[in-house]
């Protein structure tokens, strides 16, 4: 069931915005500010987050016809639709179930009258999983060392997502080094390769076709300046990726072992080993079993942040999923 896609700019509530706008544009926020009770008025908490959005040019004229927009538009709706998992994607004919993945309400999600919410926690174990191996330092290079560096390549959400999240949690930081490759420029790569030692060095691809020219060009220099020292045989220990086509992963000698698989989406992760059922359950993939890119990423966002960083109380209650 598609959304009613109400074109805000159109509604009477756009129009009365428009001109509440012209009338307030030149009112001082210092002057807004001397009511006492402006900061309660605007600002809301939900767990430790904390939201004052008090230090703009807004009034509580400014939320109401906000939230008139939002109900000529009907966004209650569209939100319902959402978490319901009812075909809103009308360009792929499917769900956009970011909420799914993300939630940690024991509330079922049905789709076609299954509850999807045991194949997420499932997919999300084998996830986590991997990462504890990475972390703890089990997971092994090809010389017996643990992994002390992780090179990240992608780009657009690939990169950019993951880099923000890197960056702003750097007080929480262990004992992995993160690096990011995304500029097709030889420089870029050259330079990220300077601090690196091929044994003790994961490679993480991003591409959800694995046929982006920037990522693929880039994973194949690693690949070949990793095989300067290594051989052929060891790329399973230090390459990974996130993909939907796993026949390009294995092509490229990445091992396809642990097929995490989400409905309707998938995400390879690499390993050294599979059991008879997810080969089996690999093997039934068909197009129905994709979903768009951001849906998975969000997924593998959460857990490589917490492979890079040892978070213990950033919450936040957003409904991220750590379970």
């Amino acid at each position: 069931m598609a959304l009613k896609n109400i074109n805000p700019t159109k509604t009477q509530a756009w129009e009365k915005l428009t001109n509440h706008f012209n009338e307030n544009k030149n009112i001082n926020i210092k002057d807004l500010c001397k009511d006492k009770n402006r900061t309660a008025d605007f600002s809301l908490e939900l767990g430790d987050l904390s939201v004052d959005f008090s230090k703009n040019r807004i009034t509580k004229e400014t939320i109401a016809l906000l939230v008139e927009l939002a109900k000529e538009v009907d966004l209650k709706d569209a939100i319902e639709k959402q978490y319901a998992g009812a075909v809103i994607n009308v360009t792929e004919g499917r769900e956009v179930l970011h909420t799914a993945l993300r939630s940690n309400s024991e509330e079922p999600i049905l789709i076609e009258g299954k509850n999807i919410k045991p194949q997420i926690q499932t997919a999300l174990r084998k996830i986590r999983s991997f990462s504890n191996k990475v972390i703890s330092g089990k997971w092994k290079g090809y010389s017996g060392k643990s992994i002390t560096d992780i090179v990240n390549i992608g780009i657009g959400g690939s990169d950019l997502g993951p880099d923000m999240v890197v960056e702003s949690l750097q007080y929480y930081k262990n004992q992995l080094t993160t690096h990011f490759v995304s500029n097709v420029d030889g420089d870029h790569v050259s330079e990220v390769i300077k601090k690196l030692n091929p044994e003790t060095t994961l490679f993480v691809i991003v591409s959800k076709t694995f046929t982006t020219q920037e990522t693929i060009t880039n994973a194949e220099t690693l690949k070949n300046w990793f095989l300067k020292s290594a051989t052929i045989f060891d790329i399973p220990k230090h390459f990974v990726a996130v993909s939907t086509n796993l026949e390009a992963v294995d092509n490229f000698g990445i091992d396809k072992a642990i097929h995490v698989h989400f409905r309707p989406a998938q995400v390879v992760v690499l390993a050294k080993s599979v059991s008879k059922e997810t080969r089996n359950n690999k093997n039934k993939q068909n197009d129905k079993n994709c979903t768009s890119w951001s849906q998975v990423s969000a997924v593998v966002l959460q857990e490589v942040v917490r492979a890079i960083f040892n978070v213990k109380v950033l919450r936040l209650q957003l409904r991220t999923n750590n379970n």
